[in-house]
């Protein structure tokens, strides 16, 4: 376990804070080894980047103390039990899969503990779920994929065929996009669900979505897979016949370059690119790649606003677990995303959905942003919890 003391701007620039200054002590709840390591680190760089940057608009100190869930659901909620019990954590943060949220959620809840949930997508989450110590600032999995129904419609498309894993996650994020497709008035002409991380040739599949009539194919892959399907997709001739679209985490910047030449021209929608034009993503951008040498991915953003959220809270007045619940439900404020905000009805962040191209850059592959599409509260999904009360 490594820990780290944070007072506001002390990595920065040293400067030392008033002894009468309030501790946060932080427990980051990431795999910090296994498959999901570059996601475990992109998000805690994110994180302690966000107390550096704004720690100074606060007398607060925060201490991190780190954890490792190796991805695993009973590791994870061992580690939780440790930073709640032993290390007496205020806040915890981190929770990269929807198998370790699911975890560790009766834990958080029980103690009374507030969670800043800093990817995992599962809509129970902030649906029948939900927590009021539970607050989630990155995304949902069907609120990621609803707003592109509706534009791949406005873009005259009818006639859709999608593709995605076998698992919880793979079916939020297809059912998010079908429903509002199929509202506008799309018609779904065939689905498939291919064997998670058991798929290693995607033909039989295109072979199918090629001879179903479609003139597009919507699809959620990501990471390893995510990397094979836009290769074979492109080497399969599909490309310039049957237009490729997809979920963000298909053509992520944190492995885009991996897929190479077969990633040009393919759309896809989500919450966050690199090169979104605005003072507070540049702004951003110019933090995390001085303080890590690569550009951020959606996973560090997750974590700058998990840590920005956390600096929120504490400026509205919070000074323990119950006081940083409640006042965590009420942030708002404009980062590299846009205007965001917290939805008390589910604890959800409610944030704009950019449409984006991937294509050809100086220095390898980058995104084109192609329309940001209007923010939208995720559907309350038998949440049921008492409002916040008001800081």
């Amino acid at each position: 376990m490594k820990r780290a003391f944070l007072a506001a701007l002390g990595l920065a620039t040293g400067f030392a804070m008033p002894a009468t200054a309030q501790d946060i002590k932080v427990g980051l709840l990431l795999p910090f080894s296994g498959v999901y390591a570059a996601l475990g680190n992109d998000i805690e760089a994110g994180f302690t980047t966000a107390l550096e940057q704004f720690g100074s608009e606060t007398a607060a100190t925060f201490e991190i103390v780190r954890e490792d869930t190796e991805v695993k659901p009973p590791v994870a909620l061992a580690k939780a039990k440790k930073l709640i019990l032993q290390d007496k954590v205020d806040v915890i943060s981190g929770i990269v899969s929807s198998g370790v949220l699911g975890a560790v959620r009766d834990m958080v809840h029980g103690a009374g503990v507030p969670l800043i949930v800093a990817n995992a997508g599962n809509d129970e989450a902030t649906g029948e779920a939900c927590s009021p110590y539970i607050t989630r600032m990155s995304f949902s999995n069907g609120q990621v994929n609803r707003p592109m129904g509706q534009w791949m419609y406005d873009q005259g498309i009818r006639k859709v065929y999608t593709l995605a894993p076998d698992y919880a996650a793979g079916r939020q994020m297809i059912d998010g996009f079908v429903q509002t497709f199929t509202a506008a008035g799309g018609e779904i002409v065939g689905q498939d669900f291919t064997p998670f991380q058991k798929t290693q040739d995607f033909g039989p599949y295109m072979a199918q979505a090629k001879s179903s009539g479609a003139e597009a194919v919507f699809v959620f892959y990501a990471g390893g897979e995510a990397i094979s399907f836009v290769k074979q997709y492109d080497s399969f001739g599909l490309k310039a016949e049957l237009p490729l679209y997809g979920s963000g985490f298909l053509t992520s910047s944190l492995y885009v370059n991996a897929q190479g030449p077969a990633a040009e021209g393919v759309i896809t929608a989500l919450h966050y690119v690199p090169t979104i034009d605005s003072p507070a993503n540049a702004q951003f951008v110019e933090a995390f790649t001085a303080k890590t040498g690569r550009v951020p991915s959606e996973f560090a953003v997750h974590g700058y606003d998990a840590g920005r959220a956390l600096i929120e809270a504490v400026k509205a007045g919070a000074t323990d677990r119950e006081s940083l619940a409640n006042a965590l439900r009420q942030v708002r404020f404009d980062g590299p995303r846009g205007a965001l905000s917290i939805d008390p009805a589910t604890n959800n962040i409610v944030q704009p959905i950019y449409v984006y191209e991937t294509i050809a850059g100086t220095d390898g592959l980058t995104q084109k942003v192609l329309a940001e599409l209007p923010a939208e509260a995720d559907p309350v999904n038998g949440c049921e919890m008492a409002a916040p009360v008001s800081n």
